[in-house]
């Protein structure tokens, strides 16, 4: 892991100079091969310019082709940004219109708990689905137990918070009445109550 933080700081600064290089390179030909021949005879750089026009030549076209290869490297990360989100947004937009009771039942728990994370089993079906689709994204602090198994905490990916309101997943509009209340708390996932018993165990 430190190697890998230690290479890319290296390939950056590495590129860092070689765009300053190029940069530098394409000013200071362009103004060596198109400056006019008083200007250059008055700093004593005519006949010199004259003798080596062909690598001044060569080093403003390798300069320039690196930078348009730079921005072409940069529209084309861009485009693939752009389609990865794309199919990210069909990838939810999908999911969302074929959850099962058990999927909105776990996403419910966001908002039966009042908290935008969650810890939930890393091995379970339905978590790693929703994970899957990017409805659901990890953000680390994985525990391992004995009886449940590993857990991490999750929240609702940003791109997936758009889809997702009451109608989705089947809250009623208003305040919630005894009875409905109760009804969300029978259909919440079995590793919901789990988890608390386990909690209780490792306290």
């Amino acid at each position: 892991m430190k190697q890998l933080k230690w290479t890319l700081p290296k390939r950056m600064h590495m590129k860092g100079l070689l765009l300053k290089l190029a940069l530098w390179s394409i000013l200071l030909t362009t103004l060596l091969l198109f400056m006019p021949s008083p200007l250059l005879h008055l700093v004593s750089l005519d006949a010199w310019v004259a003798a080596n026009a062909h690598y001044l030549g060569l080093g403003l076209l390798c300069a320039l082709a690196y930078i348009g290869a730079l921005i072409v490297n940069f529209l084309l990360d861009e485009a693939i940004a752009q389609l990865q989100s794309r199919r990210i947004d069909e990838a939810i937009e999908e999911k969302i219109h074929l959850l099962d009771p058990t999927e909105r039942a776990l996403l419910r728990e966001f908002f039966l708990q009042g908290s935008s994370v969650l810890t939930m089993p890393k091995d379970d079906l339905v978590v790693q689905g929703l994970q899957k689709s990017h409805i659901l994204q990890c953000i680390g602090n994985e525990r391992h137990y004995a009886i449940q198994g590993p857990t991490a905490d999750f929240k609702i990916s940003m791109k997936a918070r758009k889809y997702l309101n009451r109608r989705v997943l089947r809250l009623p509009a208003g305040e919630l009445s005894k009875e409905t209340m109760q009804q969300l708390i029978n259909a919440r996932p079995q590793f919901i109550n789990n988890l608390a018993q386990v909690r209780k165990h490792a306290a």
